[in-house]
């Protein structure tokens, strides 16, 4: 996982996940300049990103962990030196719990998530599992995956997941252009609701095994796996859609876009947002 080349498999993403489009944003009249790392956009923090960093650790309460990391006054172009905490815990009841805390001395702008890709079954893809939504709308993104701005409605499109759909199927869809640059899903969702929610089901058909995305995010970026191929722990290949990312998180270049809300953290100010993976049985 160190050496890279992984698909970001389970990693901590920052300073910022998904995409910042030209690599640029503006606090304060000052325009800062990112590392481009995905054509002339930034991607999951730059070069070197959260996920290619060492971080700390320490044993938190019981069955928990907690990963420190120090990112320093413009790493990647990021402004402060922020100073991060990611606490995973598990629960009785099957759950895991991601809690994302940080603080820097400037003003910046974060937005973090896990990459975790998820597969739960036997299979070698999860093209037998189904995938429901709870999102009215997703993120509109030109052929180079930046969003225009605007928020599409889901329905019509192959974007559609307010009802469970077997991800077979769906990769089928055809008839959208965001749908067909991609290669599959990568886009962002916009859930309904606030505070901590459940704003998605994974389910595999054949076990019945499940699991309940819960965030107090806006947003959920769903990646289909479709770019995977590498070989991960133990000598274990994985190829296109081995596992399905959910990853919680603000809404891409929402630093450019002040209609998505806002990633900016102030200087003092705690950021702190939570997310629940739970899994179970149907």
């Amino acid at each position: 996982y160190a050496a890279g080349g992984v698909g970001c498999m389970g990693a901590t993403i920052g300073r910022y996940g998904n995409r910042i489009g030209g690599a640029v944003f503006t606090i304060g009249g000052t325009i800062y300049h990112l590392g481009a790392n995905e054509g002339r956009n930034m991607l999951h923090g730059g070069h070197e990103g959260f996920d290619k960093r060492q971080w700390a650790y320490a044993l938190g309460e019981e069955n928990a962990v907690v990963m420190r990391y120090v990112s320093p006054h413009m790493e990647e172009g990021f402004p402060g030196e922020l100073k991060v905490s990611v606490t995973f815990s598990l629960d009785d009841d099957n759950a895991l719990r991601i809690d994302y805390l940080a603080v820097s001395d400037r003003d910046t702008q974060v937005n973090l998530t896990n990459h975790a890709y998820f597969n739960l079954s036997d299979a070698d893809d999860v093209l037998g599992h189904t995938l429901q939504i709870h999102a009215e709308q997703v993120i509109e993104v030109g052929a180079d995956l930046i969003p225009t701005g605007h928020m599409m409605d889901v329905a019509g499109t192959p974007y559609d997941l307010r009802e469970p759909v077997l991800l077979g199927e769906a990769l089928l869809r055809r008839g959208n252009p965001m749908f067909a640059s991609a290669g599959g899903f990568d886009i962002g969702y916009v859930p309904g609701g606030s505070g901590l929610r459940q704003i998605a089901v994974l389910q595999d058909t054949v076990s019945g095994r499940l699991m309940r995305v819960l965030t107090d995010q806006p947003g959920v970026q769903c990646y289909s796996g479709q770019g995977l191929s590498t070989t991960g722990r133990e000598g274990k290949f994985y190829g296109r859609f081995s596992g399905i990312a959910l990853e919680t998180q603000h809404h891409p270049d929402t630093a450019n876009n002040p209609q998505f809300g806002s990633t900016l953290l102030k200087a003092g100010e705690r950021y702190h947002t939570t997310t629940v993976y739970a899994f179970g049985q149907a």
